[in-house]
């Protein structure tokens, strides 16, 4: 949904501010409530705080450690809905009253999570230690917990993080900033998902990107929504444009909390049957209530946002603080269901590996089979964030050129077509066999690396993105109308991107001698430096492989042949010759690895205890033979199109000058003329005076 036309600002009307202000605590004690009833609740009907009969914490132990993750996890989205709020949300006027409210709130939420993380810290090595909090050695232990376990590290991390994240808050107003401290709590929280359970070593990746995507989901939605009730008397007509923006953010939550959520329950459910389980039974209640939290956000994106913008104005607040009660304490109740499952075992024992293969001790899945042309379709290894983010690509852009069918512009359909190309083709790299195979072999994850590198960024630098969301996104400069604090200087996505791309960091990487350099060079730093094991072991260092190298390869792509904006572009002679250098660089990457002896990673490809295929060294060897034949197939295609491009620009120009002489005369061709008629009679001149002063007034010269 497109942003709100806001509203001139002005006094709030009666009705706003007596229902607005006055129940401001009362809807987030409703959350506190609902969330301590849920949870405890929860914990009671699962027997996750039933006295243990080794080591017994203690009661405040086993029932204070859910309601302080509980309080955690609320705090850190609050913190994470505010940031939001400044960074897209909220309207910005020429006061700034409202901005530095919002900054205010998100310190206060960032001090509690800080509060609430250090308390999980303790709770939870009670809890593992199975120690009561008065124990003599608690201290000297606990100290031991957070340096030498990683539990107790990550969780260390999380408070820290928080602590960090109350500071900047404090500072920050401007969107930049807002950026900045976001990421910081969005990487606690990827820390904070390899804390949940990983069903197993075998799922631990999947588990893990899939707890993510349902921790950040739900942290925007609740956090967003948590951190504009106290802010929301104070927006008066703004209240319009803000709840429409928060509409738009919810819809996309929804729909990663859903589909997150069923790939956890999937992981942690063996199979129907496991639903009668009290686990099973605790979950059913989480759907139910994610569902009326659904038709609560439908309500609010078809009622309230289009009242909102009429002029009942007074009835459409009232009923958005309706909703918004109701709203906040059926998500306290679902985070407290979802702590509750937490704190509770699942049917699928998360549990170590049992007699591991050598595969599985260092990659921690199993072997797959031998690869053959049809295990390369039907072999999948699913990764949720990367899937999710393709299947976010092709609605996003199917939504856009929609956008501007309905508003009478046309769209190429072959840009299109490249688009959703480039789109199926990265979700099968990222999730299905060279993912797969990728892990296991070097040849396949070298087939990985250049369809992610050279084929994938073709197809989406022809299909123009960035072009299409300046053409499709509204502007907020002209979208919004100007009150008497200012016009809305707020930023949406199209200012976002259009900041992006003309920035200083912007240009510099999308030059084109700087992005060959990357394209080509980052593949030297990444293969010949533990960058490349840190890929392999980590989760992080594998999607921010996959980022960079898409990344670099659509920026050199764009500077060579594409229409996106960016790039200043040179002229296409000095485009071939970066082309054909890029082209010798990668046969000369590929040769070293074909005729090179040395492993890399050895021991990751030399440990894995295969019995079909190749050795590792001769698997690398011929991933070298692939970075070659795959490297030079797309760099060939680059220089005919650079190649077309040449001559259909000189048919171009050629068009455009023919034009002008049938509309103006040859005007070119007539000053030539001209010019050559005045050399000829000024040449004329001279050789006339030569000749009148030549061989008859010889005796007139003077004499040595």
């Amino acid at each position: 949904m497109a942003p709100a036309v806001a509203a001139p600002a002005g006094p709030r009307p009666a009705a706003t501010a007596d229902r607005g202000t006055g129940p401001g605590w009362l809807r987030l004690a409703a959350l506190a409530v609902a969330a301590l009833a849920a949870v405890l609740a929860g914990i009671a009907f699962t027997g996750a705080a039933a006295p243990t009969a080794l080591r017994d914490p203690g009661a405040l132990v086993r029932w204070g450690l859910p309601v302080a993750s509980t309080a955690s996890e609320l705090a850190a989205s609050a913190t994470l809905g505010g940031l939001l709020l400044l960074v897209t949300v909220l309207v910005r006027r020429q006061d700034g009253t409202v901005v530095r409210t919002a900054s205010g709130v998100t310190a206060v939420a960032a001090a509690v999570w800080t509060l609430a993380a250090v308390v999980e810290l303790v709770l939870t090595y009670a809890n593992v230690a199975g120690l009561p909090l008065t124990d003599p050695a608690f201290g000297g232990e606990l100290g031991q917990f957070v340096t030498t376990f990683e539990l107790g590290r990550v969780l260390l991390f999380v408070a820290v993080a928080a602590a960090v994240v109350t500071a900047l808050a404090l500072m920050t107003t401007s969107p930049v900033g807002a950026v900045g401290t976001s990421v910081v709590v969005v990487v606690a929280l990827w820390q904070a998902a390899q804390t949940g359970h990983a069903a197993g070593a075998a799922s631990h990746d999947l588990a893990t990107s899939s707890m993510f995507l349902h921790l950040i989901g739900a942290a925007v939605w609740i956090g967003t929504l948590l951190a504009l009730s106290p802010l929301a008397p104070r927006l008066g007509a703004d209240l319009a444009p803000a709840v429409a923006r928060f509409s738009v953010v919810a819809a996309w939550c929804f729909a990663a909390v859903a589909v997150s959520g069923t790939v956890n329950s999937v992981i942690r459910l063996g199979d129907w049957s496991d639903l009668g389980t009290r686990y099973g039974v605790l979950l059913l209640v989480k759907i139910a209530l994610f569902g009326v939290l659904g038709l609560l956000g439908l309500a609010h994106r078809r009622r309230v946002v289009a009242r909102l913008r009429g002029d009942e104005r007074a009835p459409a607040t009232w009923l958005f603080w309706r909703l918004l009660l109701v709203e906040l304490t059926v998500m306290g109740a679902v985070s407290g269901v979802a702590v509750a499952l937490g704190s509770s075992p699942p049917p699928v024992p998360d549990e170590p590996i049992a007699d591991p293969t050598p595969a599985e001790i260092v990659t921690g899945h199993p072997l797959p089979p031998e690869p053959t042309t049809l295990s390369w379709i039907t072999q999948w290894r699913w990764d949720v964030l990367l899937a999710s983010a393709a299947v976010a690509g092709l609605v996003v852009y199917v939504r856009w050129v929609l956008r501007l069918r309905r508003r009478g512009d046309a769209w190429p359909w072959p840009r299109t077509a490249s688009w959703v190309a480039g789109m199926v083709l990265f979700f099968w790299t990222t999730s299905g066999g060279p993912a797969m195979y990728g892990h296991v072999l070097f040849s396949a994850h070298m087939v990985e690396h250049m369809i992610l590198a050279m084929v994938v960024p073709v197809l989406l630098a022809l299909s123009a993105p960035v072009t299409l969301a300046l053409r499709a996104l509204p502007s907020r400069a002209t979208r919004s109308t100007a009150g008497r604090l200012g016009p809305d200087t707020s930023r949406g996505p199209r200012e976002w991107l259009l900041l992006l791309v003309h920035s200083r960091w912007g240009r510099f990487f999308a030059h084109p001698l700087v992005a060959a350099v990357n394209f080509a060079g980052s593949m030297i730093v990444f293969y010949y430096t533990d960058v490349f094991r840190w890929a392999l072991t980590s989760g992080v260092g594998h999607y921010a492989m996959v980022v960079h190298f898409s990344l670099a390869g659509y920026l050199f792509v764009n500077a060579l042949v594409g229409i996106d904006p960016g790039p200043t572009r040179p002229g296409y002679p000095q485009r071939l010759l970066l082309l054909f250098a890029t082209m010798a660089f990668h046969a000369f990457f590929g040769v070293a690895l074909t005729s090179g002896d040395v492993l890399l990673v050895p021991d990751w490809f030399g440990l894995l205890g295969r019995e079909w295929g190749p050795s590792a060294i001769e698997d690398q060897q011929r991933g070298g033979g692939v970075a070659w034949g795959i490297g030079e197939l797309p760099t060939l295609a680059l220089a005919v199109g650079v190649a077309l491009a040449w001559s259909r620009d000189d048919e171009r120009t050629a068009k455009r000058r023919d034009r002008k002489v049938a509309r103006d005369g040859d005007t070119e061709m007539d000053d030539y003329n001209a010019m050559l008629a005045r050399l000829a009679a000024r040449d004329g001149g001279a050789r006339a005076e030569a000749e009148r002063t030549g061989p008859d007034r010889a005796d007139e010269r003077p004499r040595p």
